[in-house]
């Protein structure tokens, strides 16, 4: 696990520069996108790229982590439409290769199996973006997830609806209580994972996943075991790190060939 800590504006450069060199090996590869403010400042760059530097995506795929359960196909917080507007209509990404699980699907299992083998169809995902929640959740993996699950439905928790309620005008009662989710297995097949936090609201969770024992109470500590993982943390988010010298003096004896 490689631990970047530095501005956030250096961290959403960072990330852009990992898909942008992923999309320039390999022109058609599979980017797994999160939704939520970690990864805004991300594609906002990668726009820019494509727009002032004509960084293409016309034959990549995406595939979302997770969706919400019962919002009407025209609601702005169906995660679909946020990264359409967020991602999508700001690129080429080609219709159709944006892929996301159907929270409006009359057979929920079904459909989350269908997922799966959409994924597993694409040769697997090569680059996920990955944010992390104030109780250690990535995507909606809640705290007691099983570390070995895959897509499937799950139930908030009060905490996380009440961190994204600011998505419905502050109104936590509005936040839908089921959703779609990749699991933590489906994420850690996964070639390469980025996750950003921001803000020291973040610290606590972030502590957990880099230094902490591997534990359903922490979803995200499932990441340690992944061969290549990359965190990219502001010093807010880095504040309870007590390797945090270290990790700074590393990235900055990094060799410039060496990317994330």
């Amino acid at each position: 696990m490689e631990v970047v800590i530095a501005p956030a504006p250096e961290l959403a450069r960072l990330a852009a520069d990992a898909v942008e060199r992923l999309l320039t090996a390999r022109p058609d590869a599979v980017l797994g996108l999160a939704t939520g403010s970690s990864p805004l400042a991300v594609y906002d760059d990668l726009a820019r790229r494509h727009a002032e530097h004509g960084l293409s995506f016309a034959r990549a795929r995406a595939f979302l982590l997770d969706e919400y359960v019962g919002l009407p196909a025209d609601h702005p917080q169906r995660y679909r439409n946020v990264i359409d507007a967020e991602l999508v209509a700001r690129v080429d990404l080609p219709p159709g290769s944006v892929h996301g699980p159907d929270g409006l699907a009359a057979d929920l299992p079904g459909a989350c199996a269908a997922y799966e083998r959409a994924i597993a169809d694409a040769g697997g995902v090569d680059l996920q973006l990955l944010g992390i929640g104030t109780d250690g959740h990535v995507a909606f993996n809640e705290p007691g997830s099983s570390l070995g699950s895959r897509t499937r439905i799950k139930t908030l928790t009060r905490r996380t609806r009440e961190d994204n309620a600011r998505f419905f005008d502050g109104d936590v009662d509005a936040v839908p209580t089921h959703c779609l989710t990749q699991g933590l297995a489906t994420i850690m097949a996964a070639r390469h994972l980025v996750l950003l936090a921001h803000g020291r609201g973040k610290a606590q969770a972030v502590h957990q996943l880099v230094e902490g024992p591997v534990s359903a109470l922490w979803p995200a500590t499932v990441l340690q075991l992944h061969p290549h993982v990359t965190v990219l943390v502001d010093d807010a988010a880095a504040s309870r790190l007590q390797l945090a010298d270290h990790y700074r003096e590393t990235y900055a004896a990094k060799p410039t060939w060496q990317p994330l």
